[in-house]
């Protein structure tokens, strides 16, 4: 099958960003398996990757030892078992900082501890209750050595902590969890470590599987969810959930705690009777993440920016209890290669495009001519929608051009062009910005043919379209 002049351009432009380090993805790292490569051999594989950083659930010495001098950040974690013990001595907490922070730090980067993982939703009280005193005693044993300010401490949270979460504006945090919750955030806010959650657009997925579910999930093109509160249109379920916790967070006055997505991922097989796991979902789920991450279009309640995200997960973990998909997440065999290519790799990191549903389709442009020297358009075309074409398409072709690496400042908000805030607005200038981008030639101004070619100038105001100004061409 021929590889379309987008889909190169699209390669070149991702090469190119991707020569900086992309701190915000990572990846988690469990060890529920008999059958993983040695720590040494894992580093060297993380090193040929442009993940950034790992996730620990525990603190194993030797997997810190191994990663020592990569620059790679590292979150460590205590288990809930320990909280007990970490809440009520304070020796306790210095002693277990001495024994898992003091002998690595610096030349092992750890940059968080995690305190318990979904300890709210646990439904333990007497844990929930010493939650709070027990990631106070591990920063004041970080403080107590000079690290206080270096090495952040937190908690891992469910979304099952949300009351409910349709639509995102509406979020509010479970009251069960009242005032533990504001002790917690308190403390975020203090210190500036951050409220860490575990978005699961597959189990969102699982509890309504129908096709528009699926590739609302996948961030394929789909009509998008409306939330009349913010008038915003949600076009894919992690943006929904993450957005969901900004509301909940900002809802109770916690504007500036920063939100961190500790675990996320799809399995890639599954049991007989489970629905959703296909090495085609987790392919086109982690692979079109990673996309919208590195475009860092953001959320539409965080625009401009990607929240650090760990990928679940780094390898299967054979000794999992329950369902053949729990066993199933991960990213790479023990044999060190991939289950399947999600465009981490440094010297291949674009995926093939998944599969996506058919209506609305995949914004795409015909194969490159065999002679590419033909006619081309006159100075001053500009690529813009068609007339009388949904919404929803419109959507899918901004995604697709935001996506894929191309600078869409302009269109978020406070950006030049995002006045006025409409789809076909937006649309037109991403759609533009492609194909003039990509060479101005005819077949990149397609977009599954709902795109033609003008001489009228879509430019206003101080919004100037790619390829000329508000002055004519």
């Amino acid at each position: 099958m021929a590889i379309t002049f987008l889909h190169t351009l699209a390669l070149f432009v991702l090469s190119i960003n991707l020569a900086n380090c992309q701190s915000f993805i990572g990846v988690n790292y469990g060890q529920v398996a008999d059958n993983l490569p040695p720590p040494s051999s894992t580093t060297k594989l993380l090193q040929s990757t442009s993940i950034q950083k790992v996730r620990l659930y525990g603190s194993d010495p030797a997997i810190i030892k191994a990663l020592a001098n990569t620059g790679l950040g590292i979150v460590i974690g205590a288990s809930n078992g320990d909280i007990p013990g970490l809440a009520s001595d304070p020796s306790f907490a210095k002693s277990w900082v001495g024994a898992n922070v003091s002998p690595f730090y610096p030349a092992s980067n750890i940059i968080l501890i995690t305190v318990g993982n979904e300890v709210l939703t646990y439904g333990d009280q007497g844990l929930i209750s010493q939650l709070v005193p027990a990631i106070k005693n591990v920063q004041d044993a970080l403080t107590s050595l000079s690290l206080g300010g270096k090495i952040k401490v937190s908690t891992v949270h469910s979304m099952a902590m949300l009351k409910h979460s349709e639509p995102p504006s509406s979020a509010r945090f479970d009251p069960g969890f009242g005032d533990v919750i504001k002790e917690l955030l308190g403390f975020n806010n203090a210190t500036g470590s951050p409220f860490a959650i575990n978005p699961y657009p597959y189990f969102a997925y699982r509890s309504d599987p129908r096709p528009e579910t699926l590739a609302f999930c996948l961030f394929q093109p789909n009509n998008g969810r409306f939330d009349s509160n913010t008038n915003i249109k949600y076009m894919n379920m992690f943006d929904a959930q993450v957005d969901a916790i900004r509301s909940a967070l900002d809802s109770i006055g916690f504007k500036g705690v920063e939100i961190v997505v500790a675990e996320t991922g799809w399995p890639y097989k599954g049991d007989d009777n489970e629905v959703g796991p296909s090495v085609q979902n987790a392919k086109a789920y982690n692979g079109n993440l990673i996309a919208h991450l590195r475009s860092m279009v953001g959320t539409p309640l965080m625009p401009g920016k990607s929240v650090d995200t760990y990928l679940f997960a780094l390898y299967d973990e054979n000794l999992k209890p329950g369902p053949v998909s729990e066993r199933a997440f991960g990213l790479f065999k023990p044999d060190l290669t991939m289950n399947y290519d999600v465009g981490l790799s440094k010297s291949s990191q674009t995926p093939t495009t998944p599969a996506t549903p058919s209506t609305p389709t995949t914004p795409s442009t015909p194969p490159t001519p065999a002679n590419p020297s033909g006619p081309k358009p006159k100075k001053g075309s500009y690529c813009v929608p068609k007339a009388g074409v949904s919404d929803s398409q419109l959507q899918a072709n901004i995604d697709y051009v935001c996506g894929h690496g191309f600078d869409c400042t302009p269109i978020q908000p406070g950006g030049s062009c995002f006045e006025p805030n409409t789809v076909k607005s937006h649309a037109t200038y991403a759609m533009n910005l492609l194909y003039q981008t990509a060479g101005r030639n005819p077949w990149n101004c397609d977009f599954s043919q709902t795109a033609t070619l003008t001489s009228n100038n879509p430019s206003y105001d101080s919004c100037n379209y790619p390829g000329g100004s508000t002055k004519d061409v």
